[in-house]
């Protein structure tokens, strides 16, 4: 494959490869970089900056927000230029803005996030609905509520 040919396939960003699929959904997590864990406030912040934008540069199909991570289900949209938002561009956005509501929150500053996500390329319906159906069960699967419609910081669309 020639260099061209895996720049436009590959976005890299530090260490990790991001691989574009145009219109695709994409599975992403981040985690928290300095904060032992997000308090239940700091995870309603969390929440509203991932669906505040939604709609705009991407679909958002799934949140969930974990004590110490965050997980994302959502399918890139394109700009008024016919343009597909990068998944770089989104995520920023949305860590960033959380970031500045978080830290005015707590009365700190900083970093909150690791600079690195890790993102997934959905390849099918299949996957899809199993992507959902993961990010649902995250908070019972770590003991934090029996059933999925019980934890406050899950939203599905």
């Amino acid at each position: 494959m020639t260099q061209a040919l895996l720049k436009d396939k590959y976005e890299y960003r530090r260490r990790l490869p991001h691989y574009r699929k145009d219109e695709g959904a994409v599975f992403v997590t981040f985690c928290c970089g300095c904060l032992d864990h997000l308090s239940e406030s700091v995870r309603d912040i969390v929440v509203r900056n991932c669906l505040h934008d939604r709609g705009t540069k991407a679909m958002i199909h799934a949140v969930v927000v974990m004590p110490d991570h965050v997980h994302l289900l959502l399918t890139p949209l394109r700009d008024l230029d016919g343009n597909l938002y990068s998944l770089i561009e989104i995520l920023q956005g949305i860590k960033s803005a959380s970031a500045h509501s978080l830290n005015r929150a707590l009365g700190r500053s900083g970093p909150v996030w690791q600079e690195e996500s890790f993102d997934h390329v959905l390849r099918s319906e299949e996957s899809f609905e199993q992507t959902v159906e993961y990010i649902r069960q995250n908070p019972v699967r770590r003991g934090l509520v029996t059933r999925p419609e019980d934890y406050r910081w899950l939203w599905v669309g």
